[in-house]
């Protein structure tokens, strides 16, 4: 770690909510660098930086990452849609393997830091039950699936924890000028980011009188160790949702590094990484400090 480039140059891809979060976390970073930020459209070519943040929609994860790890480029994505994340790393994998680069994929909060937790909280009663329980709070994710619907102008997808990992959307639309509601309705109903939660389409006259960007989650484990029952653990937080993002995405910048120096090449999740590897200074002073 003490032989890690002393400034890391980090490019951003797509300037929504996330991306200028992730603007202010590469300035508070004392390892890291600006190196441009750069839209949808841009030339992915014209990029020169040791690791982009693709802070971009979701569905276009695969293809700007596929591009810049065939040029040797490390990339850091919030991809959510946990269903899908096994065949995005595995497709991933091969071509970050073969170009020696290294993407970290579902680099958020949740998937993303949350799923640290998860994997501890099971270490430590490895039989048991977790429940994640997200909001009350925007999903950026849902909302940005919700506002790409055929019709819709704007959109907010609010998520609300009903219990034991159960939980309800409340999607609020704004519709083009001469757009169907019920045919919006079905269309949001039967997207994959809404199709297995119990879910309310609402249009509004104005998504941004009721945007808020807070979010949280509630984290609980009930399990065993050893043969011990009754281990009950808990994990909450109330955050801002762009700006937690932002920096997850920046700490795995950092990792994504270090694994590319070490020659461990290849897409990972946030679970396969050393907690070590997100944090600057060197290992002696962050064991000293953590341990």
């Amino acid at each position: 770690m003490s032989n890690l480039k002393s400034q890391i140059r980090v490019a951003i891809l797509g300037y929504g909510n996330i991306g200028r979060a992730a603007e202010e976390a590469i300035n508070a970073a004392p390892d890291m660098e600006l190196a441009g930020i750069f839209h949808h459209n841009d030339c992915l070519d014209c990029i020169d930086a040791d690791v982009v943040l693709l802070c971009t929609p979701t569905r276009e994860v695969q293809k700007f990452a596929t591009v810049l790890a065939a040029r040797g480029i490390c990339t850091v994505d919030s991809f959510d849609i946990h269903g899908q994340i096994w065949n995005l790393r595995e497709n991933l994998d091969a071509v970050c393997t073969a170009n020696k680069s290294v993407s970290i994929i579902s680099a958020g909060w949740d998937p993303g830091s949350d799923s640290m937790v998860r994997a501890l909280l099971m270490a430590m009663a490895p039989k048991g039950i977790t429940y994640t329980n997200f909001g009350p709070g925007r999903s950026m994710g849902h909302s940005v699936a919700a506002k790409a619907i055929q019709g819709v102008k704007n959109a907010l997808s609010m998520t609300i924890p009903l219990g034991t990992g159960v939980h309800r959307r409340m999607v609020y639309i704004e519709l083009e000028e001469g757009a169907d509601f019920k045919t919006v309705e079905a269309a949001i109903l039967a997207d994959d980011y809404f199709a297995h939660d119990e879910t309310h389409v609402i249009p509004v006259e104005s998504v941004d009188a009721l945007n808020n960007v807070a979010h949280g989650v509630n984290l609980v484990r009930s399990g065993v160790s050893g043969e011990t029952h009754n281990q009950r653990f808990e994990f909450n937080m109330t955050i801002n949702n762009p700006a937690l993002t932002g920096q997850v995405m920046v700490s795995c910048a950092r990792a994504a590094i270090r694994m590319k120096e070490c020659g461990e090449w290849g897409a990972k999740t946030m679970i396969e990484l050393r907690p070590i590897d997100l944090l600057p200074g060197t290992k002696e002073s962050l064991i000293k400090a953590l341990v």
